[in-house]
C-alpha cells in the first residue's frame, strides 16, 4: 500500500504493518501463556452445550466457542483466537467505512485503533467479543450506505446493517444502545430515509424474535437476570460517575483527548459534518453516563463504541497532529507492554501473600489441586460458579455448584438436575472456611478436611448419602423464590427450573 505523507520520517504504511504484526504477536503470546479465566471457563461450557439462549445472556458467545472448538480444539489459546484477531478486523472495518471520505484518513483511523493499548493486551473471550464485531460491522455498513445515493445496492447495505444489529443483539443486550443511536440519527437528521431505516429494523427483528422465544420457553431467565436480579445492589454513589469519567480518560487515552482539545474546532466541524459518526459517539457516551449514577460502568461495556472516537480524530486532526497522536499512543501503549512483560517474568511464589494469590493458585495449579480432592465414587462440586467453571474446564468434566450461589452465572439452573446425585457422596471444594450448618441438612453424614496447594489452604466438605428431596425444598426452593420471581404479565411456554422445583411447567407466581 502506498500512501502519501508530507513527513518522510513517518512512513504510514510501515507503521500500519509493524503495529499490526507486533500487536498480533503479543496477543497470541498472552493467549497462549495465560490460563483460562473464570468468565472464559464459564462461557466455554456454553460452547459445549450450544443452545438458543443462556441464563445470563443471548447465545452468540456460546455459538462462537462451539465453532472454535470444532475448528481449533479445546486449548485456551485456540478458543481465544476470535478476540486475538478482533482488533485487526475492527480497524479494517472502520477504515473501510471511512474510505469514501478519504483513503489516507481511513488508514490513519485504522492505525490509531491498532495503537490503542486495549488492542494490545486484551485476549479474554467473552460476550463482548461478538458484540464488538457485529456492532462495528453494522455501523460500518450503515456509514457506507449513508455515503451513497438511495438506490440499487444501497438498500442491501441497509439490510445487512440491520442483520448485523440483530446478531449484535444476540451477542449482548448492549446492542440496544447501538439501536438507540440509529433511532436518534434517523429521527433527527435523516427523516427522508425512514423507509431505509424501516428495512434495517425489519432485518434486525429475527434476533429479537429468537431471544424472546427462548426466554418464553425458559422462564425469562436472562431477561430476569439483566432487568431485575443483577440490579439488586444498584444505587446512587458519587464515586460512580467519576469512575466512569476516569474510565473514558483511560480508554480514549490522554494523548488523543489532549490533541482533541487542542484541535477542538476541527472536531466540532467534523461532528457537524459527519452526523452519523457523531451520534455513534455521543449517544452511547450519554447513555452510559446516565447509567453510571446507579451502576459501576465496566470498561468492557463501552468497547463497542470507542473505535468511532478514533475515527473522529483521524478525520479531524491535521496530519502533523496525527503523527504526534501515533507517536504518543505508541509510548502510552509501550508502558502497558512493558508492564505485561514484567509480570510475565515473575513466578507464582513471588505473589504469595499479595491480594488475589488464592485465585492465582487456583488458576495456575488447578490440576494439582483437583488431584488432591477427587476420589473414586465421589462427585466434585464447588460452592461458587467461577471456580466451578475453571475446575470443569481443566478436568474436562462439568463441575456443578452446591448451594444457592449468587445472581451471576446461574447456567447451572438449566444444566444440572441434582436428582441424579441422590444417595451419592459429594465433595465441595472451596477457599473459605465452610459452615457445616449449610450442608448438614442435605446429607446423612458430613465432614470437613483441608488440602494445601502452593501455601494456600483449601477446604473440602464431604457429604455422604445426598438427600435430593431435602435439597429441592431447601436450596432449590430458595433459588426459585429469589431468582424466578417472574411477573404474572410475562407469558411463559416453559420453565425447566419450575419443573424441577414444583413439577409443573408454570409454578404459582406472585
Amino acid at each position: 500500500m502506498s500512501l502519501p505523507s508530507h513527513d518522510t520520517s513517518f512512513n504510514l504504511p510501515r507503521w500500519l504493518l509493524v503495529t499490526a504484526l507486533t500487536a498480533l504477536a503479543l496477543r497470541l503470546w498472552i493467549a497462549y501463556a495465560l490460563p483460562v479465566t473464570p468468565d472464559e471457563a464459564f462461557f466455554y461450557w456454553w460452547g459445549v452445550y450450544p443452545d438458543w439462549g443462556y441464563y445470563d445472556h443471548p447465545p452468540m458467545i456460546g455459538w462462537l466457542i462451539w465453532l472454535m472448538r470444532q475448528l481449533t480444539g479445546e486449548a485456551a489459546w485456540s478458543i481465544r483466537l476470535p478476540i486475538v484477531l478482533l482488533p485487526l478486523l475492527v480497524g479494517g472495518l472502520i477504515a473501510w467505512a471511512l474510505r469514501p471520505l478519504g483513503r489516507e484518513r481511513a488508514a490513519w483511523a485504522m492505525l490509531l485503533i491498532w495503537l490503542a493499548p486495549m488492542n494490545w493486551v486484551t485476549v479474554l473471550i467473552t460476550t463482548d467479543t461478538p458484540l464488538i464485531f457485529w456492532s462495528v460491522l453494522s455501523a460500518a455498513l450503515l456509514l457506507r450506505a449513508e455515503a451513497r445515493p438511495l438506490q440499487g445496492r444501497t438498500w442491501g447495505l441497509y439490510a445487512l446493517a440491520g442483520l448485523c444489529l440483530g446478531l449484535a443483539f444476540l451477542s449482548k443486550y448492549f446492542a440496544v444502545v447501538l439501536g438507540l443511536a440509529y433511532i436518534v440519527y434517523f429521527v433527527l437528521y435523516r427523516r427522508e430515509r425512514l423507509t431505509a431505516f424501516a428495512l434495517l429494523v425489519l432485518c434486525a427483528l429475527p434476533g429479537a424474535v429468537v431471544n424472546i422465544a427462548w426466554n418464553m420457553e425458559h422462564g425469562w431467565s436472562n431477561i430476569m437476570f439483566n432487568a431485575i436480579n443483577r440490579h439488586e445492589d444498584a444505587g446512587f454513589e458519587v464515586r460512580k460517575p467519576f469512575m466512569y469519567l476516569g474510565l473514558l480518560v483511560y480508554l480514549l487515552t490522554p494523548v488523543l483527548l489532549w490533541l482533541g482539545w487542542k484541535h477542538r474546532g476541527a472536531l466540532r466541524e467534523i461532528l457537524r459534518r459527519e452526523r452519523l459518526l457523531a451520534v455513534l459517539i455521543v449517544v452511547p457516551l450519554l447513555f452510559f453516563a446516565l447509567l453510571s449514577f446507579k451502576k459501576v460502568v465496566g470498561l468492557h461495556w463501552v468497547l463497542s463504541f470507542y473505535p468511532f472516537f478514533f475515527a473522529l480524530v483521524a478525520l479531524a486532526l491535521p496530519e502533523a497532529a496525527l503523527r504526534s497522536a501515533a507517536r504518543g499512543l505508541a509510548w502510552f501503549t509501550g508502558v502497558h507492554v512493558l508492564l505485561v512483560l514484567g509480570i510475565s517474568l515473575t513466578t507464582l511464589d513471588q505473589w504469595a501473600g499479595k491480594p488475589g494469590y488464592t485465585s492465582f493458585v487456583r488458576a495456575f495449579r488447578t490440576a494439582d489441586l483437583l488431584a488432591q480432592v477427587r476420589a473414586p465414587n465421589t462427585v466434585l462440586m464447588a460452592n461458587a460458579y467461577s471456580p466451578a467453571a475453571v475446575y470443569g474446564y481443566v478436568s474436562q468434566q462439568y463441575v456443578p455448584v452446591f448451594g444457592p450461589g449468587k445472581f451471576h452465572a446461574r447456567q447451572d439452573d438449566l444444566l444440572v438436575d441434582y436428582a441424579v446425585y441422590q444417595g451419592k457422596t459429594i465433595r465441595v471444594l472451596m477457599a473459605e472456611t465452610p459452615n457445616l450448618a449449610d450442608y448438614a441438612p442435605y446429607f446423612a453424614n458430613v465432614r470437613t478436611f483441608t488440602v494445601q496447594q502452593d501455601g494456600v489452604t483449601f477446604h473440602v466438605v464431604e457429604g455422604q448419602q445426598f438427600n435430593y428431596e431435602a435439597y429441592r425444598h431447601g436450596v432449590i426452593g430458595e433459588v426459585f423464590r429469589r431468582y424466578y420471581n417472574i411477573p404474572r404479565w410475562l407469558p411463559m411456554t416453559g420453565c425447566p427450573y419450575c419443573v424441577r422445583y414444583c413439577g409443573q411447567v408454570q409454578c404459582p407466581r406472585p
